[in-house]
């Protein structure tokens, strides 16, 4: 595929590797196999997919997303967690600032328990999540609408990638991965998911 065709990055949070530590109790995040499935799908012959494990850590999650967004430029960003009590599938609107007093694998908290000092206490998505899980009521898992990403690594992720991006980017909570759930049934409704996200960006910044 041409190097010059609009890129999406989707992350994941992995625990494969033991420097990347637990994420709460799970030994392989749900939420990297469902990027990687995804990965797999695509998202059409003009997008390029490519995929990055976040660490449960603060600071090298900061480096990595930062890096990303100052040598990848991706065309939106997808950040993929999990929501340990869901049994759908939660697209979050907005990232907060403030709050971060849960601790990482090194035991620490940010700087200051926020994302950026002095950055705004909330931003919020370029995406209309609210109109997407309109348009896609008839998935085979639920898809619902979400203002509060938690305050731990996934909602510091999303903030960090929103304030780097200029809003060009998303998070997406994702049920475990049991009850008939399975990583490539999730993986399918993110594409779909992440086609309507495309589309939004198409209209509104290209008129089309």
């Amino acid at each position: 595929m041409d190097s010059g065709s609009p890129l999406v990055l989707l992350t994941g949070i992995s625990v494969s590797l033991p420097c990347f530590g637990p994420f709460r109790q799970y030994i392989r995040n749900p939420s990297w196999a469902a990027v990687q499935e995804l990965k797999e799908l695509g998202l059409g012959d003009n997008i390029r997919v490519e995929t990055m494990e976040l660490p449960v850590h603060y600071h090298r999650t900061r480096e990595l997303v930062t890096r990303m967004w100052e040598t990848q430029h991706p065309q939106l960003a997808v950040h993929v967690g999990v929501a340990t009590a869901s049994k759908v599938i939660i697209l979050e609107q907005c990232g907060k600032n403030h709050g971060y007093k849960d601790r990482d694998v090194s035991g620490l908290c940010p700087t200051g328990n926020c994302c950026v000092e002095g950055g705004p206490k909330v931003i919020e998505s370029v995406i209309n999540m609210r109109a997407i899980c309109k348009r896609l009521s008839g998935t085979e898992i639920g898809i619902i609408y979400s203002r509060d990403a938690g305050r731990y690594l996934c909602d510091y992720a999303y903030y960090l990638s929103l304030h780097h991006g200029d809003r060009k980017a998303a998070f997406i909570h994702i049920p475990q991965l049991k009850d008939g759930i399975t990583a490539g049934i999730i993986g399918k409704i993110l594409q779909l998911i992440i086609r309507e996200m495309l589309e939004q960006l198409e209209t509104e910044f290209h008129g089309v």
